[in-house]
Parts: structure tokens; C-alpha cells; sequence
């Protein structure tokens, strides 16, 4: 199904509560090109986690979205914010993306992403302080650069993941990347719901540990917002490990059952993926 993201001055997603540093998504890239250039050719054709895509696929469609994210961050800077994505399909278009170039050398895609990756980098080492504030695209519309900048980060996070574990090696924790991602991930499935004019007041709160934070996902009938503050008596609550967490925000299976709570932030999710 295409998205229905909200263009204008009122972001969908607020988060308040933030991790301390500098935003990790360029790290976060980084190490995931130092990792592919340790693969071998048949780690490259391995299946991943997504469903009938190889590593090679997956590495595909993040150089794709490395150079969106670098688009749309520097439309959002010169001040016309695109509009692009009210006519995406997040399952067919990638899939589409993916298929019109198989059979291209391992060593092209390697170098395809190294490019996108030094490119997003650019754009994002460039930043001052005032223009994380400055409204750019995501799939949910327009949001200051530092949230699309957490809808990057959160994507490749859950991608480095689909490469990583089906080839049985150990990905990396970054305290940094998981919360950032996981504050960002708790609010995107009722962020969907509001655009698309189906979301109910509520509100959900997660405790979660290695590292540990207390996430409070309040969403209105117009906007969503993350913060660590009081939460209503009749919240839903649920617990777990950060990154279990995370996974199963990311609809991904995490081994573990899933807590009515994230069920509750996913259900946007999971429409907008074709998954109900």
C-alpha cells in the first residue's frame, strides 16, 4: 500500500528524550561497510532476513536509501522540503529497486554503497546546530532533520541485522544506536496510524534494559510524541531487552513472545508493510 505522509509545519513524531553525542548514523554506516568488505563471495549470496533477498539485495537497497536520506536532507536545507514519498509503495517499490539491477558484480554494489555512504556522510558532517531542526522528508512526512536522521539510522540498524546474523556472526551494540533507533521505532507504527487517520488516544510505556531507558509513547489524534516523563494510570506496559525490543519494533522475530504493549506501537507498522 502507498504511504500517507503529512507535508507541512506540524511533524507527525516528536521525540523529546534524546541519547547525549553526536548523532550516530554515519558510525553506524561506517561499520557496516567495514563489515562488508571482510565478506566473501558466497557470504555476499547468502539469504538474509528479508524474505528472497541475498545480502547483496539488502546492500542494494541501502545504497538506494543512502542517497534519498542525502537528498532529502539538503532539499530540507535549501528550504523545499520533497514531497516524494506519498507515491511509495515501502514493499513493492524497493523490491522493484532491487530487481532491475541482479547480476550486477559483488564489486560494484561494494562500491555503489561506499559512494552513497560518503555522500550521506558529507551532508550529515555538514550540519550545524540549528539545521537538525530544519524539516526534511521521511516516510512519514516532513520532520526535523534529526528524526530523519533517526528513521536512517533505525533502517540500516535492523538491515545491518538482516545481513549479520543469517551468516551466524556477532552484530554490534552501540548503547547510542539502540536507543536512538528504539525511541524512533516506538513512535513510527502510531505515527502511520495518525496519518492515515485511524489513531486513538493512548499511551504506552517501555522499560527496557541493556542499556536501559523508560520510553513513554503518547499518541494524540494529530501527533505522536516520545518522551521519559509521566505516563496515565492505564497505560499499556511491557518490558524486555533493549534490543529485543527493538527487533520486535522492527517486526522482526525476536525469539521471545511479543508484549501486548509493542503489539499495540506495531499495528501501524504492520498495515503499512502488508504483514496483516
Amino acid at each position: 500500500m502507498l504511504l500517507t505522509p503529512r507535508y507541512g509545519d506540524h511533524p507527525v513524531i516528536a521525540v523529546d528524550a534524546r541519547t547525549s553525542g553526536d548523532h550516530p548514523v554515519v558510525d553506524q554506516r561506517r561499520r557496516l561497510e567495514a563489515l562488508l568488505g571482510d565478506l566473501s563471495e558466497g557470504e555476499w549470496h547468502h539469504p538474509s532476513r528479508c524474505a528472497g533477498w541475498s545480502v547483496q539485495d539488502v546492500v542494494t537497497h541501502l545504497t538506494s536509501t543512502n542517497g534519498f536520506w542525502a537528498f532529502s536532507i539538503r532539499a530540507g536545507l535549501d528550504g523545499e522540503p520533497t514531497r516524494f514519498l506519498g507515491a511509495f509503495d515501502p514493499v513493492a517499490s524497493p523490491a522493484q529497486l532491487v530487481d532491475q539491477v541482479q547480476g550486477t558484480p559483488v564489486e560494484e554494489t561494494m562500491e555503489q554503497l561506499a559512494a552513497s555512504t560518503a555522500a550521506l556522510a558529507a551532508v550529515v558532517d555538514g550540519l550545524d546546530a540549528g539545521d537538525w531542526d530544519v524539516l526534511a522528508e521521511a516516510p512519514p512526512g516532513h520532520l526535523p532533520v534529526r528524526l530523519v536522521a533517526d528513521h536512517a539510522l533505525w533502517d540500516c540498524w535492523v538491515h545491518e541485522r538482516d545481513i549479520v546474523l543469517p551468516l551466524g556472526r556477532t552484530p554490534v551494540v552501540e548503547p547510542d544506536e539502540v536507543l536512538t533507533g528504539l525511541r524512533y521505532a516506538a513512535a513510527l507504527g502510531r505515527a502511520f496510524e495518525v496519518c492515515a487517520g485511524r489513531s486513538e488516544t493512548s499511551a504506552v510505556v517501555l522499560e527496557v534494559g541493556d542499556p536501559g531507558a523508560r520510553i513513554v509513547v503518547s499518541a494524540g489524534a494529530d501527533e505522536v510524541r516520545v518522551h521519559d516523563g509521566p505516563a496515565p494510570d492505564d497505560a499499556l506496559r511491557g518490558v524486555g531487552s533493549a534490543v529485543e525490543v527493538l527487533e520486535m519494533l522492527s517486526t522482526r522475530d525476536a525469539g521471545v513472545p511479543v508484549p501486548p504493549a509493542v503489539s499495540a506501537l506495531t499495528a501501524g507498522l504492520a498495515v503499512v508493510f502488508d504483514q496483516v
